[in-house]
């Protein structure tokens, strides 16, 4: 992969999206963009309601993360739990390569109750059903988060290094 396209640090609540992709955007030196802002307030709202997001829910706020995608190269923190909303982002942003974070339910579930956010752990089980892992003809690939954050990012890093082109693309590794 080349520093020319987009890319979404993917994956549930908890895997380390805004971390990882913070230290990851600084490391390839572009700008980074936590998804979470992108989303309006009702959407904000009803997650910190303990109600999960819906299709239409999403809809405004996958528009804008594929905006976001589309200005360049930057690094945007994203669930993308569906391809489908994948699918949308790329329809916006067609270079666009997803890095999704993996993790142990366990761990998901110890990081999101250790930590003040507008997503509560109640929620985990719906996003954990809604998840689909990028499939081998997506444009991206998996990292395990079951290290240090130096040493995800950097497992990032040399991952996305030896990623071919979007043109030239095989799958997940």
């Amino acid at each position: 992969m080349t520093g020319d396209s987009p890319l979404v640090v993917m994956g549930p609540s908890g895997a380390g999206k805004t971390t990882i992709g913070t230290l990851l955007a600084e490391r390839l030196g572009l700008a980074f963009v936590d998804g979470d802002s992108l989303h309006p307030a009702r959407n904000l709202d009803k997650m910190a309601a303990g109600q999960p997001l819906d299709d239409d829910d999403r809809a405004p706020w996958l528009d804008a993360i594929g905006r976001a995608l589309a200005t360049g190269p930057v690094v945007v923190a994203c669930s993308a739990l569906k391809r489908r909303y994948r699918d949308h982002i790329r329809s916006l942003a067609p270079a666009t390569v997803f890095l999704e974070l993996r993790s142990s339910r366990e761990e998901l579930e110890r990081r999101m109750s250790s930590r003040k956010h507008f997503m509560p752990a109640s929620l985990l089980h719906s996003q954990l059903s809604t998840l689909q892992p990028l499939e081998p003809d997506e444009p991206g690939t998996a990292v395990a988060n079951d290290a240090t954050v130096d040493v995800v990012t950097s497992r990032c890093v040399a991952t996305l290094a030896s990623l071919p082109t979007p043109d030239q693309h095989v799958g997940p590794g």
